[in-house]
């Protein structure tokens, strides 16, 4: 798989992440980007579009993030999610990864982040 292949869904209630993630991501040369605004349309476009990436924010309206991911896991266990949020505790970290999340990123997400991100998942391919 390369870069242009790479389908991702970021779901995030702030209009500014969303942004800020899909800009980071068109530098490392992803383009195929969807993205909803709450964890209900998150598993929902999941199902729908199967991206190889999900980035989730933890506190969204509808449905959190780690419920999101919770039922994305149960539709496809081997989900490439990715958790994302700016209340990073250790609460939410430690619940997220139980979930099955690969990583837990810290808003606002850097390129380099994002870059090593797109990395693992091509190498996992």
């Amino acid at each position: 798989m390369d870069r242009s292949d790479i389908k991702v869904l970021i779901c995030d209630d702030s209009l500014l992440a969303r942004k800020n993630l899909t800009d980071k991501l068109a530098q490392c040369g992803v383009k195929n980007v969807l993205t909803v605004t709450d964890g209900q349309s998150a598993v929902d476009t999941y199902k729908a579009e199967r991206p190889h990436v999900i980035f989730l924010d933890v506190v969204m309206p509808v449905k959190d993030g780690i419920t999101a991911l919770r039922e994305i896991k149960e539709f496809d266990r081997d989900v490439y999610a990715i958790m994302v949020s700016s209340v990073g505790t250790q609460m939410h970290i430690r619940e997220a990864i139980k979930c099955g999340a690969k990583d837990f990123l810290q808003k606002p997400a850097t390129l380099e982040q994002v870059t090593v991100i797109i990395e693992h998942l091509l190498s996992s391919d």
